[in-house]
């Protein structure tokens, strides 16, 4: 990408969203799974939705390409939007695929006659639209994100004791919620907490501290999670 910029939501946002975004995008692109649902906009005119994924993905967009977009929390998205998360598990799909034509037409017209400068905020007006017929947040699934986010060598025996259910329930929650169980959303989020670690600038190099530090058992514990979820080694991710 040329330039990537995200930006704080407006507090009213802040328990579904993580971040707003903008970009003028470039070439190819490889993005890593965080357990995150974005809806975003491409001055082509689509609307799309990135379902939630569990491997590293590969875009190609013309040089100049300007989008924006909005990235929901974890277990967030398929209830505003009201479709089937494990359904679009590595996945992209129109909006319309969720909300129906006339949503994705308003809003594809809206961000296209708007100012660049004035886009997050029309996304973002939209997105409260979504949320005022959206059912609360699932408490279970919730507690599990919280849980994984702090500890991400948390069991999910551990997770379903702390959230009073079985694992076969906690499992038929979290695929309801993440679009896979809490083991797949454990590696993707141990993965994401070794990134950001890793790229601080206060971070060792060694790899076996970065892996320890992230949650790992061992640096080759890290860097088959690499290979699986990111099909890189620990130092080309870093690097990327």
């Amino acid at each position: 990408m040329t330039w990537y910029s995200p930006s704080p939501v407006a507090p009213d946002l802040a328990p579904d969203l993580v971040t707003g975004w903008t970009a003028r995008i470039e070439g190819t692109h490889r993005l890593v799974p965080d357990g995150c649902v974005d809806v975003l906009w491409i001055d082509n005119g689509r609307v799309v939705v990135c379902g939630p994924e569990t491997a590293a993905w590969s875009f190609r967009l013309p040089r100049g390409t300007e989008a924006v977009g909005v990235r929901f929390r974890p277990g967030r998205a398929g209830a505003v939007l009201g479709f089937d998360t494990a359904g679009v598990r590595d996945r992209r799909i129109p909006l319309e695929d969720a909300l129906g034509g006339r949503a994705q037409r308003l809003l594809s017209e809206r961000l296209g006659d708007a100012a660049p400068e004035a886009r997050a905020g029309i996304l973002e007006e939209h997105v409260r639209g979504w949320l005022a017929g959206a059912p609360r947040q699932d408490d279970a699934t919730m507690a599990v994100a919280r849980a994984l986010s702090r500890d991400p060598a948390t069991t999910v025996a551990g997770l379903a004791a702390a959230t009073g259910l079985s694992e076969r329930q906690l499992h038929r929650r979290c695929t309801a919620a993440f679009g896979y169980g809490p083991a797949t959303l454990r590696r993707i989020l141990r993965l994401q907490r070794f990134l950001r670690i890793a790229r601080h600038p206060a971070a060792p190099v060694d790899l076996a501290r970065l892996a320890a530090a992230a949650g790992y058992t061992d640096q080759s514990h890290l860097s088959r999670d690499c290979r699986t979820i990111a099909g890189s080694s620990p130092s080309e991710l870093v690097g990327r």
